[in-house]
C-alpha cells in the first residue's frame, strides 16, 4: 500500500553558513538550525504522522529528534542510506577553494549522482515497506533531497537556482509497483511557511552541485 514520505531537509550548521562543501562530514546544527527545525515542526503538527526517521549525520539526526519531540513520536531511527552526498576531497573547502584545487572538476572520493540516487531509493523503499500505509516524516539531506525529487519529477530541481533551504518539506507517496517516490508537493508549504524557513538555497550553501 502506498506510504507518505515527508523528506525534510536538516536545520543550518555553521558550515553551512561560511558556505562550505559538508557532505559526509559530521557537522551539528547550529543554533539558527535548532531554531529552524523547531519551526519545522511546529508547521509538521498541522499533519499526521507515524514515525520519524533519519539521516546518521547529527545535523539530520538532530533536526529529526527536535520534529520528533514535537509530535510526540519516539527518537528517529537512523538508516544509513540517507546519508548525504560524499563529496571526497572537497568537504571541508569553499566553492573558490574548490575550483582553486580542482580547476577540472575531477575530485577524488566524490560519490556519483547515480550511486547517491540508488542508494536513497533503496533506503526509502525499506522505510515504505517497515511503515507501510503509514506517513512518516526523513530528516535528510539537500543533495539527497533533490535527487529524489528529480527522479520523481524531472525538471523540478534540476535548475541549481531552485532552493532546497534549511528545514524545507518535500511531500511524497512511495509507489510499490514502481519503485519509486512520486512527488506530491516540493517544497511543501504546509500553511505556506515552511519554504521561509532557511535563509539561503541549498545551491548557495553548496555550490559544487551545480558541477558533476
Amino acid at each position: 500500500m502506498t506510504t507518505l514520505l515527508t523528506l525534510v531537509r536538516h536545520g543550518e550548521t555553521d558550515w553551512n553558513a561560511q558556505r562550505r562543501i559538508q557532505g559526509s562530514t559530521d557537522i551539528p546544527l547550529n543554533d539558527t538550525g535548532r531554531s529552524q527545525a523547531t519551526a519545522t515542526a511546529l508547521l509538521l503538527r498541522r499533519r499526521r504522522f507515524d514515525a520519524v526517521v533519519a539521516s546518521p549525520l547529527s545535523r539530520a539526526f538532530e533536526t529529526g529528534a527536535i520534529i520528533a519531540r514535537h509530535l510526540g513520536l519516539p527518537e528517529p531511527d537512523t538508516y544509513a542510506g540517507l546519508a548525504e552526498r560524499s563529496y571526497g576531497e572537497a568537504e571541508g573547502l569553499t566553492d573558490s577553494e574548490v575550483a582553486a584545487r580542482y580547476p577540472d572538476d575531477a575530485i577524488p572520493g566524490r560519490e556519483s549522482r547515480t550511486a547517491l540516487l540508488a542508494r536513497a531509493t533503496e533506503t526509502l523503499a525499506e522505510i515504505a515497506v517497515r511503515f507501510d500505509a503509514g506517513s512518516v516524516v526523513v530528516a535528510t539531506h539537500g543533495a539527497v533531497i533533490r535527487s529524489v525529487v528529480n527522479a520523481a519529477a524531472p525538471g523540478t530541481a534540476e535548475r541549481w537556482s531552485t532552493p532546497i533551504r534549511n528545514g524545507s518539506v518535500h511531500s511524497f507517496r512511495w509507489d510499490p509497483e514502481r519503485f519509486r517516490a512520486e512527488l506530491v508537493r516540493f517544497d511543501d508549504p504546509v500553511d505556506e511557511v515552511s519554504e521561509l524557513t532557511g535563509d539561503e538555497s541549498f545551491a548557495e550553501q553548496n555550490p559544487l552541485e551545480r558541477r558533476g
